[in-house]
């Protein structure tokens, strides 16, 4: 059945709720403990209260939020430790997904990886680190979508919410981390060795998550803004 225009309006306003407040949450902006308030959110990016709150509540669903009765949204907030431990189960489902476009990626399509990456090398010497990003994305979803695993793919994007895109700029480690570990990835790809592709993406996504971590508790242990020092 097809929605009406206005439904279809409304859900991707709460989106868009949802993935203003999600960043501003894992970059410590929000805090544990502050209250959310729809209205708030609604003010800060100019729309109404119903997709504010919309989007609160997915994220009440994702575990970023709780309601407290007759008080409201309450910050949840994720540790350091959380994000580990994400970051272990997107690695297992990326891994897999890696494998088995080992064995689908023609060498064409090896060599657009590579290209990919030469760019993203480029970006990374001149510290154009949206341009790595953008890149870094294109590459991942190359190598994912070549394994024609689409629930399993599904399952992975459900996971990548919790590390929203700007974050990988600000992270110390990373440009670098993503130039070494994918030239293992496609040296792994090139020889049709989905073992070793396996390990070389699992491995790449958990050294992520240990260095997105380690910028949050970075963060943790910051005065608030506006504190004292």
């Amino acid at each position: 059945m097809t929605q009406p225009p206005g439904r279809r309006i409304r859900m991707r306003l709460s989106d868009e709720v949802a993935d203003y407040v999600r960043e501003r949450i894992v970059l410590g902006r929000i805090r544990p403990g502050d209250y959310v308030r729809p209205e708030k959110i609604a003010e800060e990016l100019d729309l109404s209260a119903t997709p504010a709150r919309e989007g609160l509540l997915t994220l009440q669903a994702e575990g970023f939020l709780r309601v407290v009765p007759r008080r409201g949204f309450v910050a949840e907030g994720l540790s350091p430790t959380d994000v580990e431990d994400i970051f272990v189960g997107q690695a297992l489902l990326a891994g897999e997904l890696t494998a088995r476009a080992a064995a689908r990626l023609t060498p064409a399509e090896v060599g657009e990886l590579a290209e990919l990456q030469t760019g993203i090398e480029v970006a990374a010497d001149g510290g154009d680190l949206s341009t790595v990003q953008e890149l870094n994305d294109r590459f991942h979803r190359a190598v994912y979508r070549a394994a024609d695993a689409p629930r399993l793919l599904r399952l992975l994007k459900q996971t990548l919410g919790y590390a929203p895109r700007l974050l990988w700029t600000t992270v110390e480690g990373w440009p670098e981390l993503t130039v070494h570990d994918h030239r293992d990835v496609i040296a792994a790809l090139e020889q049709r060795d989905a073992d070793a592709a396996r390990r070389a993406m699992h491995d790449h996504l958990v050294a992520a998550g240990t260095v997105l971590a380690t910028r949050l508790r970075a963060a943790a242990a910051a005065p608030p803004p506006g504190a004292d020092t």
